[in-house]
């Protein structure tokens, strides 16, 4: 992800990120998914407060450090939080359409569920979306299997393009 955010800031491509939050009022519902529900119990992605970075930095829901030059840089577009997996519950798309965007390159945690969610409705919102295999992660369950490879698969059946970073950061030049 480092080399993408490098590359797309050296040749004047805008950056989004699209962050996973909760914050404590979400603890009021009343159902979760398995990965919901361990996200809430080891507080992955929590918050103080909606309008709060108290205990952000280092938690969960910071930036890894390595990215943060290039995220808190004043020029990156932080959309809303989305709240379970995809783009459908924050400003993505607005923010998208407002520059007059259509083509995407994705990445980011959770290949197989945010990632997929992402890229699954950016395609329904009729974008064009190249998927950075090398620059998503996904996890390893014992039972439920390896999600990094199920989404490697849909990627295929799904996004325009399936690309390496190297792919990816050549053709930004």
């Amino acid at each position: 992800m480092e080399r993408i955010f490098k590359a797309a800031k050296a040749s004047g491509f805008e950056v989004f990120i699209s962050p996973h939050y909760f914050f404590p009022t979400d603890k009021g519902w009343k159902m979760n998914g398995p990965l919901e529900a361990d996200e809430f119990e080891t507080g992955t992605f929590a918050r103080s407060g909606v309008l709060s970075l108290e205990n952000f930095e280092n938690s969960g829901a910071d930036w890894l450090n390595s990215f943060k030059p290039y995220i808190e840089d004043g020029k990156t577009i932080v959309v809303s939080p989305h709240k379970v997996f995809g783009n459908q519950t924050n400003d993505l798309t607005l923010q998208l359409r407002k520059r007059q965007i259509n083509k995407i390159v994705l990445g980011g945690m959770l290949a197989n569920m945010c990632v997929e969610s992402h890229l699954r409705e950016l395609l329904e919102q009729g974008f064009e979306v190249c998927v950075v295999k090398d620059a998503t992660a996904g996890p390893r369950h014992p039972v439920w299997g390896d999600g990094y490879q199920a989404a490697m698969v849909n990627y295929q059946f799904l996004a325009h393009a399936v690309l390496s970073t190297d792919d990816v950061v050549k053709a930004m030049s």
